[in-house]
């Protein structure tokens, strides 16, 4: 299996810097258009990413406990 990346021009999918053999069978990932956010939710969104990379978050067992205090 190959990932490739391409592009849709004319309603078909061009690859980028490969080709593939004629009748070749292709799976295609479209992903949804990115959310765009208001400067502030980014700026909360990335800090949150932050922490998480810094692991500085609560453990999954905390986050469940304070979730089933929600209900």
């Amino acid at each position: 299996m190959k990932l490739l990346a391409g592009t849709v021009k004319d309603g078909k999918v061009v690859l980028s810097g490969a080709s593939l053999p004629e009748g070749s069978v292709v799976a295609v990932y479209a992903p949804e258009p990115a959310v765009r956010l208001p400067v502030h939710l980014r700026a909360e969104l990335d800090e949150a990413i932050a922490e998480a990379d810094r692991e500085e978050g609560i453990s999954a067992e905390e986050l469940f406990a304070q979730l089933e205090k929600c209900r």
